[in-house]
């Protein structure tokens, strides 16, 4: 890896997500010792890591834990009863507007398996980068008893290619690697020792060819109007979603 300054704990405060400015370019790591679950701790240090770096960076580079990027969604939190599992919701589709809407590039560097919310996160980057192996990405919900939020749909109709969304959406098909960057999840893929380096080097590319203003501005032309959409599917979802025992 780069040499990385400023390497400290995001705003929020979490031990599990990190912040380091390297030149251009900000890295966040999301970094919990187990799954990486998607959860109201870990949405917050991450959406203040963005926030920072959209101010402090050219581009992003957001990177997992080895082997896991997430698996998704804290699921005793999303259990616990339906008012928590909406705010959970919410906060977790939030984040992805966050990223979705960026007005720096993000480049996702995917350390393993990316499940649910994980996979659904790699549709809101620009570039995705995955590892080689036994890894899983796909968005499993309808076989855990979870309905597909309307705005991850939005999400998938927009990066998946259309002869994978049937499967990947409605079936939870679950994709190896390779597969996943044939269904629209990832652009490529590296041997696991290779995701970390490649991301922040993407994103160093990015930064220094693209010019900022042109980006912004470009990124709310192509974005804007399904950026729109999400959030109203979201507002949708806030008032019907629960999940199925």
């Amino acid at each position: 890896m780069s040499d990385l300054s400023d390497s400290t704990d995001a705003t929020s405060g979490s031990a599990h997500v990190t912040y380091a400015l390297d030149g251009d370019i900000a890295v966040i790591t999301i970094d919990d010792g187990k799954a990486n679950a998607i959860s109201h701790e870990i949405v917050a240090a991450t959406d203040a890591a963005l926030h920072r770096g959209r101010t402090e960076a050219k581009a992003v580079a957001l990177i997992g834990r080895e082997g896991k990027f997430s698996a998704g969604f804290d699921l005793k939190t999303m259990k616990a009863g339906p008012q928590q599992a909406r705010d959970l919701l919410k906060a977790g589709a939030d984040l992805g507007h966050t990223v979705y809407t960026s007005p720096v590039p993000v480049v996702i560097g995917c350390t393993g398996h990316a499940l649910a919310m994980g996979a659904i996160l790699l549709f809101c980057a620009d570039v995705r980068i995955g590892a080689e192996g036994p890894y899983k990405i796909g968005m499993n919900e309808v076989a855990i008893g979870m309905p597909v939020p309307r705005f991850a749909i939005e999400l998938a109709r927009d990066r998946l290619t259309p002869r994978h969304l049937q499967k990947a959406v409605n079936l939870a098909g679950v994709f190896a690697p390779d597969e996943a960057v044939e269904a629209g999840y990832l652009d490529e893929i590296v041997a696991l020792e290779e995701v970390v380096p490649a991301a922040i080097e993407r994103a160093k590319e990015l930064a220094a060819t693209l010019h900022p203003t042109a980006f912004r501005l470009t990124r709310e032309y192509l974005r804007g109007e399904r950026a729109e959409k999400i959030l109203a599917g979201l507002a949708a979802d806030i008032q019907t979603f629960t999940i199925t025992e």
